[in-house]
C-alpha cells in the first residue's frame, strides 16, 4: 500500500463535494503534468490512502482523509473541446492523461499548511520542500500516521 498527497481546487472540487457525490467518489480529472500522470498510471492502486489537500485557496491544507478507488483510466476532460483541460494532441487511440477515482472517507479536523510546517515528523515531506508545485505526491508511511494523528487530534500548540 502507498500514500498519497492530491492537491484539489476546492471551488472545482473539494472534499465535501466528494463525500457528497454517489459512493462518495470523485474523478481526479485535470492533471497536465506528466510525473504527476506517471505516479496515477504506473504506482497508484486501489486501496493507497490519499491526503486529499485544498490548493489555490485562502487557507491550504489537508481537508480529509481518502483512497485511490479505481485503476487508472483516460481522463475524459481531454477529449471535450469546452473543458479548460481539453487536449488537442489527445486522441482515444492514444489518450495523453490519465484519472483515477477517489473516494472520500474521512473529513477529521482541517489541517492548515501553516501548522504542517511546524511537525517535525514532516519536515521531509514532499509538499513542504521550497519550489514543490507538483498536485500528486508521494508521501511515507511516518508522514501519513503524523497526518492522520493530527487530522483526528488537536491543533499543536503554537500552530
Amino acid at each position: 500500500m502507498r500514500y498519497w498527497l492530491m492537491k484539489s481546487e476546492p471551488d472545482e472540487v473539494s472534499f465535501d463535494d466528494a463525500l457528497a457525490a454517489p459512493g462518495q467518489t470523485v474523478p481526479w480529472f485535470g492533471v497536465r503534468n506528466y510525473q504527476a500522470r506517471n505516479f496515477m498510471r504506473d504506482a497508484m492502486q486501489p486501496g493507497d490512502g490519499v491526503l486529499f489537500y485544498h490548493s489555490s485557496c485562502f487557507d491550504p491544507g489537508v481537508a480529509g482523509i481518502a483512497e485511490v478507488a479505481s485503476l487508472p483510466y483516460p481522463d475524459e476532460t481531454q477529449f471535450d473541446q469546452h473543458s479548460k483541460y481539453h487536449d488537442p494532441k489527445a486522441t482515444r487511440e492514444q489518450p495523453r492523461w490519465i484519472s483515477v477515482d477517489v473516494r472520500a472517507l474521512e473529513k477529521g479536523r482541517y489541517l492548515p499548511l501553516a501548522e504542517m510546517r511546524t511537525i517535525p515528523e514532516l519536515e521531509g515531506m514532499v509538499l513542504l520542500q521550497k519550489g514543490s508545485r507538483l498536485s500528486i505526491t508521494p508521501v511515507t508511511l511516518a508522514e501519513w500516521n503524523a497526518i492522520l494523528k493530527l487530522v483526528r487530534g488537536a491543533p499543536q500548540m503554537g500552530a
